[in-house]
């Protein structure tokens, strides 16, 4: 009995010892396909069961049923970022452009606005940003902006003569006092500088070289050279064309600070201030409707001539300066009555006008600064752009708005071409300046408007949304007129892009007087408050053109030329 229990113990032991061998193997084989993931594919066909582990999808996971009720933060989008500079340019710089193409559509409100913002795309720059650079650009935009005159009033008006009193009147009337310290930097700089004009160091020149270097006389003098820009490769052309010394450009910035419509108080005109008797002498035509003394470029050729005629005539240009400035006359009496024909020594024994002892020293101060912008803190006066321009010579008498409209461009930027036209209607004959490549589309568009109605008839280009009685109504025309000229029924609608005659009856306004102006203004300082204030300057400059359009009165103090 006792060995048959002994032997059921042992079958007992055996099968379970084999139970758990046989379950400690399928437990190896479900983990093989897990245990060799990591390591490279057998070359051998998969076995089933790796098949079935490889088939088993990922478990689904239910989305967060909370997460719409987490805190806001956490749910926003990141605040937008300032935008930089170079993004606000071209933001304003598409605003411009746009308020551009509502202008030449006739849309003034939409324009004005469309201007309005992108002088704000420019008050946005973040504070980062070179100030500078900033206010370069916001002037430039400004200047863009003044031409497009917004005002429709105002549009159809020729400018009136506006006369600027020049602080260069004054200040020959003034001395200055000589900083001792100066002589031997202003030797050195003299001696270390190419000029083709002989420059002279001695109290006089050092006492503008005081006042040229203060605040008030940099100020002055940066006024000028910017607006010499515009100018400066035409002048310099001109001068050595003549084959005078490239230093006397300096007389254009005393005179008139460049600019081509300054008047003097002696009636002299011009960027070099010609009186009409001298003008004539250099073949500067003057008419009831144009004046060449206030073409740049037929004025700069009349001065580098008549500046080499009294080279020839004293042989010295420090007395031909001189004698430009109160007439070879005067020099001529001076050089007899005292036996000199030194400059230095007329002016000693004050044998010439005070205006004239000032002229000269003033001039080669100037001269010395501006070769030298770095000691003198002018070296960050950023130039304008030189003018461009083509010429149409014109058949027929023609009003400079309807040589804008051919255009395409603003009326102020015309006139702005064209300083020597004195009359909103340019003669038969003339040679009128247009916008670099505009030449062609002026003519194509003057081809289609008759030759006895130039001087009064206007183009339109149609806008959106534009009426035959709109159009009428904003150039004050019946609509029946204005479909008769376009041979077009009263009751018919044009089509945005048409250009269209305008039959419109021109004129000439009424001159009134003005009162002299200061050209010359302290440099504010500030961001918004100093853009704000040009933007608002900007906007009453647009609306009103009176501020830099007519003559200007000029530096030419003592000009009896």
């Amino acid at each position: 009995m006792m060995v048959q229990n002994n032997r059921w113990s042992v079958v007992i032991i055996l099968s379970c010892c084999s139970l758990l061998l046989l379950l400690t193997g399928c437990s190896q084989a479900r983990m093989d396909p897990f245990g060799m993931s990591f390591l490279p594919p057998s070359p051998n066909a998969p076995s089933a069961a790796a098949e079935a582990v490889a088939a088993l999808e990922p478990p689904k996971v239910q989305p967060n049923l909370y997460l719409k009720d987490a805190p806001a933060t956490f749910l926003q989008p990141a605040v937008a970022h300032a935008p930089t500079f170079s993004e606000a340019v071209r933001k304003a710089d598409r605003h411009y452009l746009e308020g551009k193409k509502l202008y030449l559509e006739g849309r003034a409100d939409d324009a004005r606005r469309e201007f309005d913002l992108a002088l704000d795309a420019l008050l946005d720059a973040p504070e980062t940003t070179d100030r500078a650079l900033v206010e370069r650009k916001f002037e430039e935009l400004v200047r863009s902006i003044h031409r497009y005159d917004v005002n429709t009033e105002s549009a159809d008006e020729t400018e009136n003569p506006v006369f600027d009193k020049s602080p260069l009147e004054a200040l020959l009337e003034m001395t200055f006092p000589v900083d001792p310290k100066l002589k031997s930097k202003v030797l050195e700089e003299v001696r270390a500088t190419a000029s083709q004009l002989p420059l002279t160091v001695n109290e006089a020149v050092l006492s503008y070289v005081n006042f040229f270097s203060s605040e008030r006389g940099r100020r002055m003098l940066s006024y000028g050279l910017r607006r010499s820009g515009r100018y400066r490769q035409m002048i310099s052309r001109i001068l050595d064309e003549e084959g005078v010394p490239q230093e006397l450009i300096m007389l254009a910035q005393a005179e008139s600070a460049f600019l081509p419509r300054a008047m003097s108080h002696k009636a002299a005109g011009g960027m070099w201030q010609f009186l009409k008797t001298t003008g004539r002498e250099y073949d500067l035509k003057q008419t009831a409707t144009t004046d060449d003394r206030f073409d740049p470029e037929k004025a700069t050729r009349a001065a580098a001539k008549h500046l080499r005629d009294l080279y020839t005539q004293f042989g010295d240009w420090h007395l031909a300066m001189a004698a430009y400035n109160c007439g070879p006359g005067c020099v001529d009496r001076a050089v007899q009555r005292t036996g000199y024909a030194d400059y230095w020594v007329l002016r000693e024994k004050n044998a010439l006008p005070r205006e004239t002892r000032n002229y000269v020293p003033a001039i080669l101060a100037m001269t010395i600064i501006v070769k030298n912008p770095k000691h003198y803190g002018l070296d960050d006066v950023e130039l304008e752009p030189a003018l461009e321009y083509e010429t149409v010579d014109l058949d027929a008498p023609t009003n400079v708005l309807l040589i804008a409209d051919a255009a395409e461009r603003p009326v102020t930027e015309i006139r702005e071409l064209n300083p020597a036209l004195l009359k909103g209607v340019a003669p038969a004959g003339y040679s009128l300046h247009v916008p670099k490549g505009a030449a062609a589309l002026v003519r194509e568009a003057l081809e289609s408007v008759p030759e006895s109605r130039r001087a009064s008839w206007r183009l339109h280009r149609v806008g959106h949304g534009e009426t035959l009685s709109v159009i009428a109504k904003r150039y004050s025309t019946p609509v029946a007129a204005l479909a008769s000229a376009n041979g077009t029924p009263a009751l018919d609608s044009p089509e945005a892009g048409d250009r269209l005659l305008i039959p419109a009856a021109y004129k000439e306004p009424v001159v009134k007087s003005a009162k002299p102006k200061t050209a010359v203004k302290a440099k504010p300082s500030g961001k918004r408050t100093v853009a704000r204030s040009r933007r608002s300057g900007a906007q009453s400059a647009a609306k009103s053109s009176k501020g830099r359009k007519g003559f200007r009165n000029s530096g030419a103090v003592a000009a009896r030329r």
